[in-house]
């Protein structure tokens, strides 16, 4: 029984069908909770899909898209024109059919980027999910795209293994088309040949997705819409500091230090291990800088909250399969799935997680300090004895 078991679970197929239903289970839990509780206008417990969706509306009635529709839903859209065009498939759906497929897209685009990626066993692939999998919960339970973003990430990376350039620059323009902190993905091409033939495809890319609006609304409407959505965007970055590295600074120090500073300083340190031309053909080394670049997206984003961190938690997971098994790895592994994985959840106390989780930034520091080790690995790389455990 139990070897049938892990056989079932080492199936591809039938791990997809397995998260397929949680989807199904987690969906019907958000979609109940608005119905049940007879919320008012505008308030669900689904708010980030019904902005998405309402968007692509707003989109084809040359309405502002970055301005805010309290009937509709709360927050601001803050994503570019072309992700509300994106939203066509599933924005005539009824809520709970397009909750679904949103959620769906997000749980298998990431579960079938970390299948792909080039480790040895099915056995490694099923741990890594098995990290990520609460995280993921998280999101899709907020209705997120963050599970998109690092699946889109990853498999950037796995058509780069498999030269095929064009297909990665398309995941890494999309990213960028979802959320703009996807634009840190393109250092990953420094570790490939054919960096013309790259920019090209991106330029390429970039100028369709900038144009693709244009297919329901004007010219003039469309750089009325970017120029608002930099407004926001712009805005927008100068009033929190999220659960990332300015807001542990700050918390833990009282250390207000400017984020455009802290941001230069992060890609700075982000781009050393770049310097290291002689291992750009090791795939362990490349596979650490895609870990470092899942995190770096997370924890230095000022804006972080806790349903982003599955884009730093698939970081973390790959780090940790990626290489020898070391012990100080394990217990910042284990950190990880404590703090930032288990901290939101009703399995952690709610006393601590109120008096010192939150107010400490807990959840993001066992990232960052894994994200300053993947970068003294990547600086060290050659001068230690490694295991490359990827095929």
């Amino acid at each position: 029984m139990l070897k049938k078991t892990k056989e079932v679970l080492q199936n591809p197929l039938y791990v997809g069908i397995i998260l397929t239903i949680i989807t199904i289970i987690i969906t019907g839990q958000t979609y109940l909770l608005t119905v049940l509780r007879n919320e008012e206008a505008g308030a669900t417990h689904y708010n980030n899909y019904k902005i998405f969706k309402e968007s692509y509306f707003h989109l084809i009635q040359n309405k502002d898209l970055y301005q805010l529709y309290p009937a509709e839903h709360f927050d601001y859209f803050k994503y570019s024109p072309t992700f509300s065009l994106l939203m066509a498939p599933i924005a005539y759906l009824p809520d709970l059919a397009g909750l679904f497929l949103w959620n769906l897209l997000n749980v298998l685009v990431l579960f079938l980027a970390l299948w792909k990626l080039p480790l040895q066993t099915n056995r490694t692939r099923l741990f890594m999910l098995a990290i990520i999998l609460i995280e993921l919960i998280t999101s899709i339970q907020n209705s997120q795209s963050n599970g998109l973003i690092a699946g889109l990430i990853i498999f950037a990376f796995i058509f780069l293994e498999k030269k095929k350039i064009a297909m990665a620059s398309l995941f890494i323009v999309l990213c960028v088309f979802i959320k703009i902190f996807g634009i840190v993905a393109f250092a990953i091409f420094l570790f490939y040949p054919e960096k013309l033939k790259a920019i090209a495809y991106t330029i390429g890319w970039t100028l369709l997705f900038l144009a693709l609006p244009l297919i329901l609304i004007s010219t003039n409407q469309l750089l009325f819409l970017y120029r608002s959505w930099f407004d926001l965007l712009s805005y927008d970055h100068s009033v929190s500091y999220g659960l990332s590295t300015a807001g542990w600074l700050y918390s833990w120090f009282g250390v207000a230090i400017n984020k455009n500073i802290i941001l230069l300083l992060g890609a700075i340190i982000f781009l050393i291990p770049a310097l290291k031309f002689k291992y750009y053909e090791d795939q362990t080394f490349k596979t650490l800088f895609l870990s470092s670049i899942l995190i770096w997206v997370v924890i230095f984003n000022h804006k972080a909250e806790s349903a982003t961190f599955i884009i730093a938690v698939a970081g973390v997971a790959i780090w940790f399969y990626s290489q020898e098994r070391k012990i100080e790895n394990t217990i910042l592994l284990f950190l990880a799935i404590i703090f930032t994985v288990l901290s939101p959840t009703d399995l952690f106390p709610k006393g601590i997680r109120e008096n010192y989780v939150i107010p400490y930034v807990l959840k993001a520091v066992p990232c960052i300090l894994i994200w300053f080790k993947i970068i003294y690995e990547l600086t060290t790389f050659g001068m230690r004895k490694s295991r490359d455990l990827i095929t």
